[in-house]
């Protein structure tokens, strides 16, 4: 039976601590699993939805983006999945009543565990001026209160459309369309604060900034090399593809500061004896400094260069461009630099270059841990140099694998959800739909944040997420948040964003991955495109929480209607009716999607096209896959301070908590806690379970404090230290942000340690 939410925040400042698990899933998942499933949804209904997830008659899981396999298991889903599909399908609803039982400032105090946990919102919500409570509003006067401050603007770029990975490839489509016919490209999403720095890397290298392998090249591979990521908690899915990968004699390397049990053991909770044994993943552990990644690569490819017969120079004699400059760069790498900014040792590179050399088919896969400094985009050029100089991409078994978080992210900027279009793209639209689309680029996240803060954008549309818990410098956010006209959140459950307003603020409910669509021309399904390029069909077969609710596309083609009037030709009308015409459109715009609603209605979905991986064609500036030379930079750390990562715990979705417990890092009842080396802890005086503030420090003077933290001593690097966000995202300055892809630093933050 479904259980209540809770009526008050649970204490935190206890946290308790046990010594980090050495295996992930098993048993435990499975137990953890089917509680949080039964107090969220009961037994039955349980049992009804997660067998539909991932599954080709089923839903995509609103949780990561790792794609499926043509067979699928009966429970197609891991421990996290399955708590997002929980709180999605919960039988806990949050009524107007709620509303008026708790004003804004009361929300305004509560965790975004506790918002989390109060269930489905039934019934659009209204905060008017000078308003202190949320009050329910009918749909038409919601889209009137949307005109009305869209049409008041000076400008079209005074308003800010946000998109959040969870959205369809339909509504992205939609709400793009309607963002440009209204007059701007101010289309800031999620991506801008994750894998920007991916996607500018690649697009610079290899021509497409998406990765280049399926799944199936996984299971090829000879070495995979596992860099700044956790798949055992952000992408648990991925394990079951590491280990196949190993039961076919591939070889993995894991990069990242902090050991992380997935990549230990992983038990697989679909065998027996995967359950009991399990399946030892590392072969060689690299526990580099948080930012050394670049230096180790940059060291990795000198070596190779030096290496006789280990480049592969047909390859890069007709595939590639660069290729001396990068040899030039790669010849002053140093021995001495690269081991003080990686902390590792001579052994473990060498070791590592062994089984590179020994690999003819390598895969590097990677997350947060490369995207989020200040040299990213650089370090990510630098890994594709490794790749390219043995010949990696454009083989079976081998190539670029940024491993995407959220279900659809890679789907929307692929409908145009970007703020720097392709002119390509533009004249497709335009012609397509009789538009005249802006060409000027529109504000990514962290300028959007400059814009309200200065005053330049004075309407927030958010679709989906939660703007105010994934953004960096909270504190500046918040008040940027707060000189706007009108805040306007699509949302399924509450969290943050929605006690962070405007002058004026909208809560529009809509309907989730797990509920029914039926719109006038009947029962309609969506498309989402996973971290590989594959597109497939996903329908909900739950009854919607709310009869009040509407759907991501309707939402979009209702609000254009009302915006745009009778100015406006596109048939808005025929898209909510029907998702069909929609996809008949995208199919004229964007290449890969020919006869789209024909291949989406195959079981298994279609692959998009991708030059690089299918014939060895990059489509970039010189005509070929380039070789780049940026200067190596590591961060560097003043005495007495450590260099802070901001991460996720296993009881976590991106900014969705799901529960108080890290359970593979030992971590029980409480967020607030700072993991550091116990030998770190020891020169700064902080003994394990005191209590600290942690202030970090940035070139513009300003204190940034986040106050209260539990002192863990914990196996880090040397040097670092790690948190979770978005506890943590007041630590992070606003300008702080990776070079190219202005994407927040988030994963190095320079931070002192001051008594609590």
């Amino acid at each position: 039976m479904a259980t209540k939410p809770p009526t008050g925040d649970p204490v935190q400042d206890a946290p308790q601590v046990t010594p980090p698990k050495h295996a992930a899933a098993g048993l435990p998942a499975i137990g953890h699993t089917l509680r949080i499933a039964q107090e969220q949804m009961g037994l039955a209904r349980t049992a009804r939805t997660l067998l539909k997830v991932n599954q080709k008659d089923g839903f995509d899981c609103p949780g990561c983006a790792w794609p499926e396999g043509d067979k699928r298991h009966t429970a197609e889903f891991c421990e996290n999945g399955a708590k997002a599909v929980a709180e999605e399908a919960t039988l806990r609803r949050v009524t107007p009543e709620f509303f008026a039982a708790h004003p804004l400032a009361d929300l305004a105090t509560r965790s975004g565990y506790w918002l989390g946990q109060q269930g489905r919102i039934t019934h659009p919500m209204y905060l008017p001026e000078g308003g202190d409570h949320y009050e329910a509003i009918s749909w038409e006067r919601a889209f009137a209160v949307i005109a009305e401050e869209l049409t008041a603007l000076g400008s079209p770029d005074e308003a800010l459309f946000y998109t959040s990975g969870r959205t369809s490839n339909e509504a992205a489509f939609l709400f793009q369309l309607f963002a440009r016919e209204f007059g701007t490209n101010n289309l800031p999403d999620c991506s801008n604060m994750c894998h920007e720095s991916s996607g500018s890397a690649l697009t610079e290298t290899i021509g497409i900034g998406k990765g280049s392998v399926s799944l199936e090249d996984l299971h090829q591979a000879d070495l995979i090399i596992v860099a700044g990521q956790n798949p055992g908690t952000n992408h648990p899915r991925m394990l079951s593809a590491l280990e196949k990968a190993k039961t076919a004699g591939a070889k993995i390397i894991s990069v990242n500061p902090l050991p992380e049990a997935g990549m230990e053991r992983f038990k697989n909770p679909q065998t027996p004896l995967g359950m009991l044994r399990g399946t030892a993943l590392n072969d060689l552990f690299l526990q580099i400094r948080i930012g050394g990644d670049q230096a180790l690569f940059r060291l990795l490819n000198k070596l190779v260069i030096e290496t006789e017969g280990a480049t592969d120079e047909a390859f890069i004699r007709e595939h590639t461009h660069g290729y001396e400059d990068l040899a030039a760069a790669a010849k002053e790498a140093d021995w001495d630099e690269t081991l003080t900014a990686t902390g590792l040792t001579r052994p473990e590179i060498e070791r590592a270059l062994a089984m590179i050399l020994a690999s003819k088919r390598t895969i590097v896969c990677w997350a947060m841990g490369l995207t989020q400094h200040k040299h990213a985009v650089a370090t990510i050029r630098e890994v594709v140099n490794l790749l390219l100089l043995r010949g990696n991409i454009g083989r079976p078994g081998a190539g670029v694998c940024p491993v995407r978080g959220h279900s659809n992210v890679q789907g929307d900027r692929t409908m145009g959800i970007f703020e720097r279009p392709a002119p390509a793209f533009l004249d497709a639209l335009d012609q397509e739909f009789g538009i005249t689309s802006p060409r000027g680029h529109g504000y990514d996240v962290v300028r959007s944040i400059q814009a309200m803060r200065d005053g330049h954008a004075r309407v927030l549309f958010a679709m989906g997420g939660n703007f105010v818990g994934a953004t960096p410098d909270t504190e500046v956010t918040e008040a940027a948040i707060r000189r706007t006209a009108l805040t306007v959140h699509v949302s399924t459950k509450l969290n943050r964003s929605h006690a962070v307003t405007g002058r004026r603020a909208l809560i529009l409910p809509t309907l989730g991955r797990t509920d029914k669509d039926v719109q006038a021309a009947g029962r309609q399904f969506v498309t989402v495109e996973d971290s590989m390029g594959m597109v497939h069909a996903s329908r909900g077969n739950l009854a919607p929480a709310s009869p009040h609710l509407l759907s991501e596309p309707a939402i979009v083609a209702r609000m254009a209607r009302a915006v745009l009037g009778s100015a406006s030709a596109t048939p808005w009308e025929d898209f909510e009716r029907d998702y069909g015409t929609v996809r008949d459109r995208i199919a004229r715009v964007i290449p890969g999607f020919e006869d789209f609603n024909a291949r989406a209605a195959r079981p298994e979905g279609f692959r998009l096209p991708h030059a690089p991986r299918d014939e060895r064609r990059f489509p970039t500036r010189t005509g070929k896959a380039n070789f780049t030379a940026a200067p190596v930079e590591y961060p560097q750390v003043p005495p007495g301070r450590l260099l802070l990562q901001t991460l996720r715990s296993h009881d976590q979705y991106n900014t969705t908590i799901y529960g108080l417990d890290d359970r593979y890092r030992g971590i029980t009842g409480g967020r607030r806690v700072v993991m550091v080396h116990p030998a770190d802890a020891a020169e700064l005086g902080l003994a394990d379970g005191s209590y600290t503030d942690l202030v970090s420090e940035w070139k513009d003077g300003v204190e940034r404090r986040a106050p209260g933290f539990r002192v863990v001593h914990y196996p880090t690097a040397r040097g670092c230290a790690a948190a979770y966000y978005p506890e943590t995202n007041v630590l992070v300055p606003l300008d702080s942000t990776a070079d190219t892809s202005n994407t927040p630093a988030s994963k190095s933050v320079v931070v002192r340690f001051e008594p609590a």
